[in-house]
């Protein structure tokens, strides 16, 4: 973010004090307003906002150098030597409920807060030069302009359609920059605008005057630039309108963060620029503004920190000035609870400079000096505190009774006892679940969303093993559910990184990341770096599923295969069922040859008919035969041929 407070959500607001660099005004996560010594480098104060946890600080903005009455009251024996009339004293901050508060330096306390200008969060203050004004853009579209002798409103007006995310006063105080869908210049004593500049797709983040000249002499120039922007642009304001474009571009590795500019009064001396981008690289940028340039501009020097150790990791820069000499730079780099602020001499003849550091040896070196002036604001009795953390959670770690500690203390004596004996002394079964009437109390969903967050920033895995692991559909919706938005992406990284490991362990994995997209699908989409953050998911994904349709293919082969053996194997056995079938079938067709033997009968029998008729005509003989031949008769149509002939044979007998 720029020193003129442009609205950036994802970069924590972090300026120095104009002129002399005496003080580096940062805020951090936990909402509390930092000053630091850049002399001493030593905490000089430390402020907490009253609101500082439901309206965070989104943007600040030192005020012009004053001459301070109160100066007694504070330590100034180091900067006297140097700056005895003036120096840099108010603090303006903007908040995302609307309000703009004013901090002293001199008084180590709240000025004034100035509210009821802005129905939406603040994005951008900035101060006028000369008079007591401050002029700050909210997103709900207006600019109000303050008077701080009175702490109200002195003019309010609509900017734009959008939010406005920039301002910059000029340098002789007549004209004002703002930014929103378009970057307007406006007439301070009018309220109308001035001019109109189109050239940035995104949110524009930094406005910055490069000149100090007047416009009537086509020698006002302004730089501009915007989030997901790798370029600087610098704007010419003519005289005869014809300014639609810009006239110079500088060339980044990254979107500007914080932007420091010497202004050059004339043609003949250059535009100084110092870029801290979002990858903490430094860019020197040094150019003299004589009209347009047609290439776009690479920096004259890069610089880049890294640390100490045997695979050297990028240190984050926080900010940047440039000091009078060219070489000279303040850059302030490390952790926003405890910057280092370090003035270094770089040698801009190379292009690209790495400095090496050891972060934790020189914060250890200036943690013991520091005298820090706390100021926290005087609260009601009936009024209730906010503390950080998860609402409900009543369940930290629980030490020994104290009978146990003193009976420590008393054994070892007047000695104190180490960090290791102290971390033995806490019994962290509540934590843990091994303990055991307490594993009931400890197994809420409230403490797997502690563990889970504490694991993440501290990148234990034994933390995250015990979190990770539970089979629960339920618990990992809830706890999913109710995870800190801070903490979403690092959970999804933790679980893209476990997903490419033993499948047995990326199943578990699959239902922690379809409970974080059914949750933090909107907040994620929301973030502008998503494709590069969620690039290796994605891609992993994306491998699995091409890898599934092959799986499919060789499954309903092998399936395929299994049932065409199945098959086989079941006709052998109906084979043997048949096999005795047929023994049986074999006798139903002896019977069906009996049956067809039969069939031929009549025609024996009607033989035997035409002798009986042969024999009715004789007459005599028909009549003593008749009961002789009647039990004959009635068997032969049972009897074969042969038993036809027997019985026969045997009548002719008789």
């Amino acid at each position: 973010m720029a020193a003129d407070g442009g609205g950036s959500s994802l970069h924590l607001p972090c300026v120095f004090s104009p002129k002399s660099r005496q003080y580096l005004a940062l805020c951090a996560q936990d909402g509390r307003l930092r000053i630091w010594n850049t002399d001493s480098k030593t905490l000089q104060q430390e402020y907490v906002p009253s609101a500082h946890l439901s309206a965070t600080c989104t943007c600040i903005c030192w005020g012009p150098c004053r001459s301070v009455k109160e100066g007694p009251q504070r330590k100034k024996r180091k900067s006297e030597a140097v700056h005895v009339e003036e120096k840099a004293d108010l603090l303006a901050m903007g908040t995302a409920a609307g309000s703009v508060l004013i901090y002293s330096t001199a008084k180590g306390a709240l000025h004034c807060t100035l509210d009821g200008g802005h129905s939406g969060g603040v994005n951008c203050v900035h101060w006028h030069p000369e008079d007591s004004l401050l002029y700050s853009g909210s997103d709900d579209t207006y600019i109000v302009e303050w008077d701080l002798q009175t702490g109200k409103t002195r003019s309010k007006w609509k900017a734009d359609r959008a939010a406005v995310t920039s301002l910059c006063v000029s340098p002789d105080g007549k004209l004002l920059l703002s930014a929103g869908n378009t970057i307007k210049m406006w007439d301070l004593d009018t309220k109308e605008v001035y001019r109109k500049f189109t050239g940035h797709s995104t949110a524009v983040t930094t406005l910055r005057f490069a000149t100090t000249r007047p416009p009537d002499s086509n020698g006002l120039y302004f730089l501009s630039g915007a989030s997901h922007d790798r370029l600087l642009s610098v704007w010419q304001v003519r005289e005869d309108g014809k300014d639609k474009n810009s006239v110079v571009s500088f060339t980044l590795t990254d979107e500007p963060q914080h932007i420091d500019v010497v202004a050059s009064n004339g043609k003949e001396e250059a535009v100084r620029l110092a870029v801290v981008c979002k990858d903490s690289q430094l860019h020197l940028f040094e150019h003299f503004l004589n009209g347009p340039c047609k290439k776009p501009l690479s920096p004259s020097c890069s610089v880049q920190l890294s640390d100490t150790k045997e695979s050297p990791m990028p240190i984050p820069l926080l900010a940047a000035t440039l000091g009078v000499e060219a070489q000279s730079v303040l850059l302030a780099y490390g952790s926003h609870l405890h910057p280092v602020i370090e003035r270094a001499e770089i040698n801009t003849a190379e292009r690209h400079v790495c400095l090496t550091r050891d972060v934790q040896t020189s914060m250890a070196l200036t943690m013991e000096s520091t005298v820090s002036k706390v100021k926290t604001p005087v609260v009601n009795a009936k009024s209730k505190v906010l503390v950080p953390g998860l609402p409900g959670h009543q369940a930290p770690a629980k030490g020994r009774p104290p009978q146990g500690s003193e009976k420590r203390k008393k054994d070892t004596g007047a000695k104190e006892m180490s960090i290791a004996e102290r971390l033995g002394e806490i019994d962290l079964s509540a934590i843990s679940g091994e303990g055991g009437t307490k594993v009931a109390a400890s197994l809420q969903t409230d403490n797997f969303v502690v563990l889970l967050v504490q694991g993440l920033e501290s990148k234990d895995n034994s933390i995250l093993n015990k979190v990770l692991q539970t089979r629960k559909e339920f618990i990992i919706k809830k706890t999913v559910a109710r995870l800190p938005l801070p903490a979403v992406l690092p959970l999804v990284e933790e679980l893209t990184k476990r997903l490419q490991g033993h499948p047995a362990s990326a199943f578990l994995m699959v239902r922690w990341l379809k409970a974080v997209l059914m949750h933090h699908t909107s907040y994620l989409a929301s973030l502008p770096d998503l494709v590069s953050q969620l690039g290796v998911l994605y891609h992993m994904i994306e491998s699995r599923v091409k890898m599934f349709h092959k799986l499919t293919k060789l499954h309903g082969k092998l399936y395929l295969l299994t049932t065409q053996v199945a098959a086989s194997d079941s006709s052998n056995t109906v084979s043997d069922v048949d096999h005795t079938a047929k023994l049986v079938y074999e006798e139903e067709s002896s019977d069906e040859d009996e049956a067809s033997d039969d069939e031929a009968l009549p025609d024996d029998g009607s033989d035997n008919w035409e002798e009986e008729e042969m024999m009715e005509e004789t007459g005599e003989k028909a009549d003593d035969d008749d009961d002789d031949e009647d039990p004959d008769s009635r068997r032969e149509p049972k009897a074969n041929g042969e038993e036809d002939m027997e019985h026969e044979n045997e009548s002719e007998e008789e």
